[in-house]
């Protein structure tokens, strides 16, 4: 695809000026990526609509960024437009209305103070509103999921609303993460709140803030690498597994590669936390195909083990030709 051609058109789009080859490492929390072809930052949901309407309608690769926080780019980059989405307005009530590009732990504080409650878990989630969405993100048995009540978004170059039920939610996946998801740009919802006491709410969302400091590290990741494996039979051979979780019949992705002895081990500049073995750390100088040979050999060593197969939360996205499987 002829990039420099591609300028023009969608200059005449925006109201500010689309870069070419932009480095995305700038905006992924794991701090690697090579460039995106051409990169826009849009902060107008209108703006953002029409040029997803246009790239989709003119066959032109859309990706979507916001905190980067659950991807991991590849070191070649994203051969395609990348629109960054800081498009953040909101309107506070028992039915919500966000635009996607709003740090959803800011959207949380927003509702919290006006008495509502439903998005406590979303304290300590680095993402945005969009990238939530893309992968159900949840925690502490609740998913926004839950919340949805309608979403204003771009498919196949059509700008639409629809119900929740579009977006085929399952357990950290919606139909937008698989590889025959068609071409969509996530706009803005609504969402359903409860109103509550907003001292209680508060006080639900430091605990939470609490046990996500004591667990998770503080250098740069991607959040949970792998999805938690809910396969009772395994759960209940674990010895040491929390009663709670054996009787849920849910394993976590951390206790796999704890268990077999993976905390700290490293590969170039990437590296398992010692702090939470779902976490892999970039130690400052990592690759994006340091932490791609460190989750092959994570999957590998647990599916020797355990016979499980560990799914991933973070995508992988960009261009990988050459480097599917490493040694």
């Amino acid at each position: 695809m002829n990039w420099d051609a591609l300028l023009e058109p969608l200059s005449r789009l925006c109201v500010g000026t689309p870069r070419r080859a932009e480095p995305l490492r700038r905006y992924t929390t794991l701090r690697v990526g090579g460039p995106a072809a051409l990169f826009y930052k849009t902060q107008d949901l209108e703006e953002f609509a029409r040029i997803s309407c246009w790239a989709h309608q003119n066959g032109v690769p859309l990706f979507i960024i916001g905190h980067g926080s659950n991807i991991l780019v590849s070191d070649k980059g994203i051969p395609a437009l990348v629109l960054y989405n800081a498009c953040r307005r909101v309107s506070i009530g028992e039915l919500t209305y966000a635009e996607t590009g709003v740090p959803f732990q800011e959207l949380f504080l927003e509702t919290a103070q006006a008495g509502l409650s439903g998005l406590e878990f979303a304290v300590g989630i680095p993402g945005t509103l969009g990238g939530a969405l893309v992968s159900n993100a949840g925690a502490y048995r609740s998913n926004i999921a839950d919340l949805l009540v309608e979403i204003d978004l771009v498919s196949a170059g059509v700008r639409q609303r629809v119900p929740p039920e579009w977006m085929q939610f399952a357990y950290r996946d919606s139909r937008l993460r698989r590889p025959d998801a068609p071409p969509t740009s996530l706009l803005a919802v609504r969402l359903r709140l409860k109103p509550d006491c907003r001292r209680a709410i508060l006080q639900r969302a430091r605990e939470f803030q609490r046990q996500r400091i004591l667990k998770q590290p503080s250098e740069a990741s991607a959040g949970s690498f792998f999805k938690n494996v809910y396969d009772r039979t395994l759960a209940e051979r674990l010895p040491n597994l929390p009663a709670p979780l054996r009787e849920a019949g849910v394993v976590p992705a951390g206790y796999l590669i704890e268990a077999c002895g993976l905390k700290g081990y490293a590969i170039g500049g990437a590296c398992v936390s010692r702090k939470h073995a779902n976490f892999l750390i970039n130690r400052g100088w990592a690759t994006a195909r340091d932490f791609e040979r460190l989750a092959q050999h994570i999957e590998r060593v647990v599916y020797e083990t355990f016979g499980v197969r560990l799914e991933r939360e973070v995508l992988r996205v960009g261009d990988w030709e050459g480097i599917e499987e490493m040694p």
